[in-house]
């Protein structure tokens, strides 16, 4: 069986298994209409004054830094797998990498982003 072939039969498989789901949901899925399910739900209580808040920039200061830093990670598991073949040429590619994070680090600490106002 050549790759092809076998890259042809797992998509197809692919495609049947997802339609025969979605098939099978549609069937067996009640069909009763409630208006109250189109509403949006806020914890079941009814919303006060307009639904467009202003939030402090400082969240999604926090939430791309926590980003930031969590991808650094997910870069740092295959190097981790790894370190034994990639030699001293990959510690010192490693060592880049994160001389480039602390110093991203450093000067988000410096500009006062870590700081909550």
């Amino acid at each position: 069986m050549t790759d092809f072939t076998l890259l042809t039969v797992v998509v197809l498989t692919a495609i049947v298994l997802v339609a025969a789901a979605l098939l099978i949901a549609r069937l067996s899925a009640p069909r009763t209409f409630n208006p109250q399910k189109g509403e949006p739900y806020e914890c079941g209580l009814p919303t006060r004054g307009t639904s467009w808040g202003q939030f402090h920039s400082g969240y999604y200061l926090y939430a791309i830094l926590f980003l930031m830093f969590d991808i650094e990670t997910v870069f740092l598991f295959p190097w981790a797998a790894v370190v034994e073949r990639v030699g001293m040429w990959g510690l010192v590619s490693v060592m880049f990498f994160i001389l480039v994070l602390i110093l991203g680090l450093a000067y988000a600490w410096r500009k006062g982003a870590l700081a909550w106002k």
